[in-house]
């Protein structure tokens, strides 16, 4: 008999009650120190005293009126980020997935408004991963994403990982855009180089073609910088965000230029709770905090003292890593061993993580994570990685 709930998901055998910080309790009590974060979504961790504080102010004022009317907290939040980014106006939904249709959207427009409708093919990359709706798994492309769903949107070619030739090779006056993440989170942690995000955008400049960074997961603080593509010293033309954005509450963004959002008038696009008071509120709080200063700085210390603990436990057991991927606090562990196996260990040690493709084991705790429970997280890693280092020589003897 199918659950009440419809079964799309593998899920542990864990249900948590709680949160605070880095830290989960579950139903029996027992505190699970928390190093995915939802998926990158906890940014500032668990019960932020200044958002609950600002979600609980909202609260009491009002949730919702619908994009019918103006909504001062929906441009509070457009007028920081435009403040703080390369864009020049911002359209707010629920998630990641929903950044990627207007995305896509987006960048039909633009090119239908210019006269030049057949302009519809967007250039994506082996091992993307860009939402779950039929548009965002057709921009990916991936047989385990596709499979069965067809037919499929058409107009996206989809090119090797980190095959700048390529890429070289393929885009041309016939491109409406390019769409990448700068770091890869689903397709295993796998960093863009500088370089070639670089050539990515001289490229784009030289076609015309719009350039859609994907910073669902990636942005919001994660690297050390506000978002990721600012260590390259590029800016794209449109960007994805959702995730870390709102701490915990649903909201994504897309950020554009005037130019290529020039084609989304009145009526092209729209969202029933996108934008909404409560969501903008928290997320204009989690800018404001996320963007300071001293605060990425912060967070780019502690990557590198968590980065360099990580390095240790790879050299302690070869047979289990291979080794340390990422960027700021969205780092991987290349395995030699299922991912699937680290994160069922760490379990028994009461430590969350979190598996991704190319046997890759994520690690995304929040950004607010303290010293003490990065010498603890890595306790307990240990502890994970000697279990799965043992069944392995068991199962060799």
């Amino acid at each position: 008999m199918i659950p009440s709930v419809l079964p799309t998901y593998n899920r542990a055998p864990l249900a948590f009650v709680k949160g605070e910080g880095s830290w989960l309790t579950a139903e029996d009590g027992t505190r699970y120190l928390d190093l995915g974060s939802g998926i990158a979504v906890n940014a500032l961790g668990h019960a932020h005293p200044a958002l609950v504080a600002t979600l609980t102010e909202q609260a009491a004022r009002l949730w919702h009126v619908s994009n019918v009317y103006r909504v001062p907290e929906q441009e509070r939040l457009a007028d920081l980020l435009v403040a703080r980014t390369f864009a020049d106006t911002v359209f707010f939904t629920n998630s990641g997935t929903e950044t990627a249709e207007l995305a896509i959207k987006m960048v039909r427009k633009y090119w239908y408004e210019k006269g030049e409708p057949p302009r519809t093919t967007i250039l994506t990359f082996e091992g993307a991963f860009h939402g779950r709706s039929t548009g965002a798994i057709a921009a990916a492309g991936s047989e385990k994403m596709v499979k069965g769903f067809g037919p499929l949107m058409p107009g996206f070619r989809h090119l090797p990982w980190g095959d700048m030739a390529a890429f070289e090779a393929a885009i041309g006056p016939e491109t409406a855009a390019v769409m990448i993440e700068p770091i890869q989170g689903e397709g295993g942690i796998r960093v863009l180089p500088d370089a070639d995000l670089r050539a990515i955008r001289a490229a784009c400049d030289q076609t015309g073609a719009l350039l859609i960074l994907d910073e669902v997961q990636c942005g919001m603080g994660r690297t050390g910088r506000l978002f990721a593509h600012e260590w390259a010293g590029v800016t794209p033309d449109i960007m994805m965000v959702a995730k870390g954005i709102g701490g915990g509450f649903p909201l994504g963004a897309v950020l554009a230029t005037e130019a290529a959002a020039s084609g989304m008038t009145a009526g092209t696009h729209g969202s029933t709770y996108g934008g909404n008071p409560l969501g903008c509120a928290v997320g204009a709080t989690v800018v404001e905090i996320v963007s300071d200063p001293d605060f990425l700085a912060e967070v780019g210390r502690k990557a590198g003292l968590f980065r360099q603990r990580l390095e240790a436990l790879v050299a302690t057991y070869p047979d289990v890593f291979e080794a340390v991927r990422g960027q700021g606090l969205m780092l991987g562990l290349k395995c030699r061993v299922a991912p699937a196996d680290l994160v069922n260990a760490g379990y028994g040690a009461h430590v969350l993580t979190v598996a991704a493709a190319d046997n890759t084991l994520r690690l995304l705790p929040p950004l607010t994570i303290t010293d003490d429970e990065i010498a603890e997280a890595m306790r307990r890693l240990d502890e994970a990685a000697a279990s799965v280092s043992r069944g392995l020589s068991s199962t060799s003897d």
